[in-house]
């Protein structure tokens, strides 16, 4: 199987993991390529991401590196055996990686939080939304870049659909949510559109309000992605050249920090949704 050009994210995350795996019980690279049968240079793409392992691999590595959590080795066999293509690989090519990602992160998360004080979460904008953000990027897109940002985004939202969709909760500002991209009108769809999603179930929204006065990370955008153990959480920070992707263990705790904080001073879900009421009727 030839060498990955261009690992994914998540295909990064699962050498990075298999590595600290190795690495934690002093087992080198030499006798890593001998217990599965393969060259040492092998075992760097492996834990690149470059290369593909296969599920048993990984459980004859867990047990020979007496990995002792059953259910994180499992989760690792999970990553490793995974080998459908995604909706979002049909952009490949067409758009930035780092937005691809993203989308994966988002499928495979069995639950999410973010946080959002001047746009709307991605996953709950309506296109209008996104068309006005999308147009608003230095340098300008061409008009089939903005379209396309906008259908990836569009496609984004089916991970919210279906009966087990994961639980998202989204900590809007009220900053956000008086904000006109696209409008007056278009304003005013895109509080109608989470009002929507919230009376169906598909998202807790807990607004801050201006009020609520100062907390930790102001102006950040963050979305923690849980994963199916806790040493596969992800958080996702925007930055002006990309998103980036944290896994350590302290910045998972701080951001963790961060989220329950925000949520301590946020409005309960009830008191939300009127308060997205109230701004919509004075629009």
């Amino acid at each position: 199987m030839p060498l990955r050009t261009a690992p994914t994210e998540r295909q990064q995350r699962l050498g990075a993991e298999l590595r600290k795996m190795r690495t934690a019980a002093g087992m080198s690279i030499e006798s890593a390529a001998g217990l599965l049968g393969v060259n040492r240079s092998n075992i760097s793409a492996i834990e690149s991401g470059a290369r593909a392992i296969s599920a048993e691999r990984v459980r004859t590595l867990a047990c020979n590196c007496a990995c002792a959590d059953k259910s994180y080795a499992e989760a690792l066999a999970a990553m490793a055996g995974g080998r459908e293509r995604g909706w979002w690989e049909r952009y490949r090519g067409q758009l930035p990686a780092g937005l691809l990602d993203i989308a994966e992160m988002e499928w495979h998360a069995t639950r999410m939080r973010s946080a959002h004080t001047v746009h709307m979460p991605g996953l709950l904008q309506t296109a209008d939304h996104a068309t006005a953000i999308f147009r608003a990027v230095v340098p300008t897109l061409p008009q089939h870049e903005v379209a396309l940002r906008v259908a990836h985004r569009m496609e984004r939202r089916q991970v919210l659909d279906g009966a087990d969709h994961p639980e998202y909760v989204a900590i809007i500002h009220e900053a956000a949510l008086r904000m006109q991209f696209g409008g007056r009108k278009a304003a005013r769809a895109q509080l109608a559109h989470l009002l929507e999603l919230a009376e169906r179930g598909s998202v807790i929204l807990r607004v801050i309000t201006i009020e609520a006065g100062v907390f930790p990370g102001a102006g950040q955008t963050v979305i923690y992605a849980e994963g199916p153990v806790p040493q596969l959480d992800t958080v996702q920070i925007d930055s002006t050249h990309g998103p980036e992707f944290l896994y350590q263990e302290a910045q998972l705790s701080k951001y963790t920090a961060q989220l329950d904080w925000m949520e301590r001073i946020a409005l309960d879900p009830p008191a939300s949704r009127d308060f997205i009421h109230a701004i919509a009727q004075q629009l």
